[in-house]
């Protein structure tokens, strides 16, 4: 198995978050890894938790990375959370991501769910995503 992969991987996603069109021109740059001190955004888009497991084979090691992208809104509702899920969707599927370390052998989407988080009054959609890593060192 290998890790190493991890940080190559986040790379991409945020690099390709935050380089779509689409996606900015729904939450701007409220894209993050950690939300960073001080006034939180009405909407932002956050690099979440992740699980890996061994996915090494004869070619060589490798791993199974599930992410989780969270889309958080004070919005009222829905709509604009689901507009930008779509759009991270989208972006995420639409062209394989260049990592700068490993072969990306596929990116699925896995999942979602939607919620209301009755503390925070907040509007919360979790995106899951399985990407599939060889790596090449």
């Amino acid at each position: 198995m290998s890790y190493a992969t991890a940080s190559a991987l986040q790379a991409a996603l945020y690099d390709r978050l935050t380089g779509d069109v689409a996606v900015t021109g729904l939450v701007g740059t409220d894209i993050y890894d950690g939300i960073p001190a001080g006034t939180i955004p009405p909407l932002y888009l956050s690099l979440g938790e992740e699980t890996v497991a061994d996915r090494s084979d004869k070619d060589g090691p490798g791993a199974r990375h599930d992410v989780t992208l969270t889309i958080v809104t004070q919005a009222n509702g829905f709509a604009t959370a689901k507009a930008l899920a779509g759009a991270v969707s989208d972006a995420l599927l639409a062209t394989p991501l260049i990592l700068s370390r490993g072969h990306l052998a596929g990116l699925w989407f896995r999942g979602a769910t939607a919620k209301r988080v009755q503390k925070s009054g907040t509007r919360r959609i979790d995106l899951r995503f399985r990407a599939q890593i060889h790596d090449t060192l």
